[in-house]
C-alpha cells in the first residue's frame, strides 16, 4: 500500500511507519520540516495536497501531548485547536482532491468515555462530558468531511501505549526502577493499556480491515491502577508501595491528574475482536516482559 502518516516522528507514528516499510509498504512522512515526503504547515492551512492524491491510506496521528503541562485555558485551547482544527483542515483537504484516499485513520482516545468507574467500556458506549470527553467528540467529529466524500473513516482510541522508548509509561520508569513507584490515588481506578507492537498491529488489522467508526485500541484485560503498580514493580524488581496521593496530584496538576491518572476508564477493544484480531500480549505481565526486555534488571 501506500500511505501517508501525519505525525510519524511521535511514539507511535515511529513504530509504525517503521512496521509498514518492513512489510513492503511505502509511507509519505507528513512534517513541517524537510526531509518528509509531504510537508505542511497546519498553522498557516499549508500543504502539498497533490502528494496525497491516490493513497491508500492517511494516517492522523497528531495533536498536543495532554500530560504537557498544567491545563491553563491556553494549554487547554491548544490541546482542542492541535486536534480538532487540524484534523477538519486536514479531513476537508483529503476530501477535495481528485482521488482521495479510501481510508482516513484518525486518532482519538479512550478518554472519550469520560470517567466511569467500574463500568465496561466497548465502543458503543456514550461518550463522557468532562474536557478530554469533549474533546474526543469533537476530535472524531472533525473528521466528517471525509466522511461525506465516501472515505472509510477510523477512530483508533488509543489507550495508555506500553513503551519504554516514549509515552506515559516511559516517565514512570525512573521512579519504579528506584523503588519508589506506586499506585495513584486510591489505586481502584481502571486503566487500559496496549503494548506498543500491538498497536501498531492492530493499526495494520484495521487499515487492511472494513471496520469504520470507533476502535478501543486496549488489550483485552484492563486492570486496576494498583494493579498496574504491583505488576509493573514485579517486572522490575522492585517495590511499588509508595501510593501517590490524590490531593497532592490535583494540587501539583489540576484538572490534568482528575482526567488522566485519576480518572478510570475499563475500556475493551470489542471492535477490534470482533474483527478478527488478537494481540500478542494479551496480559500486563506478557506485555511488561516484552516491552522492558533486557531493560528490566
Amino acid at each position: 500500500m501506500r500511505v501517508a502518516i501525519a505525525g510519524a516522528t511521535g511514539l507511535i507514528g515511529t513504530a509504525l511507519a517503521r512496521a509498514l516499510r518492513e512489510h513492503g509498504d511505502t509511507v509519505l512522512t507528513v512534517s513541517r520540516r524537510e526531509p518528509a515526503e509531504v510537508v505542511w504547515d497546519p498553522a498557516r492551512r499549508r500543504i502539498d495536497a497533490a502528494a496525497l492524491e491516490g493513497l491508500d491510506a492517511v494516517f492522523n496521528l497528531v495533536g498536543e501531548s495532554i500530560a504537557g503541562g498544567r491545563w491553563t485555558e491556553s494549554r487547554k485551547a491548544l490541546l482542542r485547536s492541535s486536534r480538532i482544527d487540524v484534523t477538519r483542515w486536514l479531513a476537508e483537504t483529503l476530501a477535495s482532491l481528485g482521488h482521495p484516499p479510501g481510508t482516513f485513520i484518525s486518532a482519538s482516545g479512550i478518554n472519550i468515555y469520560g470517567n466511569r468507574g467500574d463500568e465496561l467500556l466497548d465502543e458503543r458506549a456514550s461518550p463522557g462530558t468532562d474536557f478530554l470527553a469533549r474533546v474526543a467528540v469533537d476530535w472524531e467529529a472533525a473528521a466528517d468531511p471525509a466522511r461525506r466524500r465516501g472515505i472509510r473513516v477510523v477512530h483508533p482510541r488509543f489507550a495508555m501505549v506500553l513503551s519504554a522508548e516514549g509515552g506515559a509509561m516511559a516517565k514512570l520508569l525512573p521512579p519504579f526502577r528506584l523503588g519508589i513507584g506506586g499506585p495513584f490515588g486510591s489505586g481502584q481506578q481502571w486503566m487500559s493499556w496496549m503494548a506498543i507492537d500491538d498497536v501498531v498491529a492492530a493499526l495494520r488489522h484495521v487499515l487492511a480491515s472494513e471496520v469504520r467508526g470507533g476502535v478501543n485500541i486496549t488489550a483485552p484485560d484492563p486492570v486496576r491502577n494498583a494493579d498496574f503498580a504491583r505488576t509493573l514493580g514485579r517486572a522490575l524488581h522492585r517495590p511499588a508501595l509508595i501510593p501517590v496521593p490524590a490531593f497532592a496530584l490535583e494540587l501539583a496538576f489540576g484538572e490534568m491528574a482528575r482526567e488522566t491518572v485519576l480518572s478510570s476508564q475499563r475500556a475493551v477493544p470489542a471492535v477490534l475482536s470482533a474483527s478478527g484480531f488478537t494481540p500478542r500480549f494479551p496480559t500486563l505481565d506478557e506485555a511488561f516482559g516484552h516491552v522492558l526486555g533486557a531493560a528490566a534488571p
